[in-house]
C-alpha cells in the first residue's frame, strides 16, 4: 500500500549529484534516452521520461498487473489519495481540493462545461489561450447563451498593468468566470496571475488558470496565485508518464461545480466527485510520486535557472540577426523555458519543415493569433551543443 513516497516498494536509486553544474546537466541528460535521427525541441507537447522514472513505471505496471483486482478494489483510492497529498505539498494547495485527471484539457473543461451557467452569463479568455479550451467556451455559448469576449495578450508587453488593464476592459456586471494562461502554450509568455486574479475578485469574477505548462517548470505555489480553479498536465514539466493532471479547486466552489460523469461520492463538498475516472491506467498515478522524487532530486530552483539559461542562450544568439523575429518576452519573470521564434522570409511551417529536413531540429509551427513562427522547447537533457546547431541553422535560413 503506497500510504508515501517513502513507503514505495521500488524505492528510486539516485546518484549524489556532482558539484560542477556542466557535470550535472551531463548527468541528467544521461538519464535520458534520445532519439539519433533529430534534436527534440518540441519538449512542450510532452516531456520523455527519464529512465530511472520510466524503470519505476514499469514495475509499477507490472505489479498492477499482478495484483489485478485485488489492487484496485484494495490499494487504488488510497494509493490515489496519498498521491495527490504529495502533490497537494509539493506545488502548495489544499489537498482537499486537489484531483488527479488526465490532463490540463480534462481539468479545465470538468470547471467551463461543469460551472452552473444561466442565460446572459459573460466569460472572458484570450485568443492565445490553448483551443481545447476555446472549443468548450464556445459550446458553453451555444447551450447556455453565454457572451463571451476575447482579448489578444501582446508578445511583448510593455508593463503587468498593460495586461491586467486589457482583462479588467471586458469585465461587465454579468461577467462570472476569466480564464487565463499562466504560460501562454505558443509563446511561453508567463503572465501576471496573481495580479489579475486580484483585480478579478474585485469584480466578483471568478479566474480560471490554464497552468499546462507550469508544475515541474518553474518554482511557484498555487496558493500564492490567489485563483479559483488551476489545471496542469503533470506530463509535460513534470515529466510523468502520459495521461496525468491535475484540478485545483478553491473549497468555496466545489459544490457547485457539475462533474461531467456522475460518481458515486455524494457529498458535494468532496473534491473527488469532479474526478470519476473508473478503470484508468493506474500504474500512470503511481508513477507521480517518482516524477516529483526526480523533480526533487534536480532542485526545482535549478531546474528553473538552466530552463532560463537554455532559453536565454539561443534568444540571445539569434536576437539581433537580420529577418529573425523573437515572440517571446526577454526578461525573466515573463518567461522561462519556451520561447517562439520566426522568419520574416518564410512562413513557420516552412521553416519547422526545413529546419527538420535540412538540419534534423524538431520544432512545431505557430502560425495563429498574433504569433508567426516556431515555439523552441528544449529541456534538461539539450546540450549547448544542439542549440549551437539549432542557432547556426536559424542563421543559415535568415539567409536564404
Amino acid at each position: 500500500m503506497l500510504k508515501n513516497k517513502s513507503d514505495s516498494p521500488y524505492q528510486m536509486k539516485l546518484p549524489p549529484l556532482p558539484i560542477k553544474e556542466d557535470e550535472i546537466w551531463d548527468l541528467v541528460r544521461s538519464q535520458y534516452e534520445l532519439h539519433p535521427d533529430f534534436i527534440n525541441l518540441e519538449s512542450g507537447y510532452y516531456n520523455i521520461i527519464p529512465k530511472p522514472t520510466m524503470e519505476k513505471h514499469l514495475k509499477h505496471i507490472k505489479r498492477v498487473n499482478l495484483e489485478g483486482s485485488y489492487y484496485m478494489r484494495n490499494n487504488r483510492f488510497e494509493d490515489k489519495a496519498s498521491i495527490t497529498a504529495e502533490l497537494a505539498i509539493q506545488f502548495g494547495c489544499d489537498p482537499k481540493g486537489l484531483v488527479v485527471t488526465r490532463n490540463t484539457t480534462e481539468s479545465l473543461d470538468l470547471v467551463i462545461g461543469g460551472y452552473p451557467w444561466e442565460k446572459g452569463d459573460h466569460a472572458i479568455h484570450a485568443v492565445q489561450d490553448y483551443g481545447a479550451m476555446q472549443d468548450m467556451f464556445s459550446q458553453i455559448e451555444k447551450r447556455h447563451a453565454v457572451e463571451v469576449s476575447k482579448v489578444s495578450v501582446p508578445n511583448h508587453p510593455k508593463n503587468d498593468e498593460e495586461i491586467v488593464s486589457l482583462y479588467e476592459n471586458q469585465i461587465n456586471p454579468k461577467t462570472k468566470m476569466l480564464m487565463v494562461s499562466h504560460m501562454i502554450n505558443i509563446t511561453g509568455q508567463i503572465l501576471p496571475i496573481k495580479k489579475i486574479c486580484d483585480m478579478a475578485h474585485r469584480y466578483g469574477v471568478e479566474v480560471l488558470v490554464d497552468g499546462a505548462h507550469c508544475i515541474g517548470h518553474f518554482n511557484f505555489k498555487i496558493d500564492d496565485l490567489n485563483c479559483d480553479y488551476y489545471g496542469s498536465s503533470l506530463h509535460k514539466w513534470l515529466a510523468t508518464p502520459l495521461g496525468a493532471g491535475l484540478l485545483y479547486v478553491k473549497k468555496d466552489h466545489i459544490s457547485k461545480i457539475w462533474p461531467l460523469l456522475a460518481d458515486h461520492e455524494k457529498n458535494t463538498q468532496n473534491i473527488r466527485r469532479l474526478s470519476h475516472t473508473g478503470t484508468h491506467p493506474v500504474a500512470t498515478d503511481l508513477a507521480i510520486i517518482d516524477a516529483i522524487e526526480y523533480l526533487n532530486w534536480i532542485g526545482i530552483e535549478r531546474k528553473e535557472k538552466r530552463m532560463q539559461f537554455l532559453k536565454t542562450y539561443w534568444q540571445t544568439a539569434l536576437k539581433d540577426v537580420s529577418k529573425i523575429l523573437i515572440n517571446t518576452p526577454f526578461e525573466s519573470y515573463r518567461s522561462c523555458g519556451i520561447g517562439n521564434v520566426g522568419l520574416t522570409n518564410m512562413s513557420p511551417s516552412e521553416l519547422s519543415e526545413r529546419l527538420y529536413n535540412e538540419y534534423q531540429v524538431f520544432t512545431v509551427a505557430i502560425d495563429y493569433a498574433n504569433v508567426k513562427g516556431c515555439r523552441i522547447t528544449p529541456n534538461i537533457f539539450t546540450s549547448i551543443r544542439e542549440l549551437d546547431h539549432f542557432i547556426g541553422a536559424m542563421k543559415k535560413l535568415a539567409e536564404a
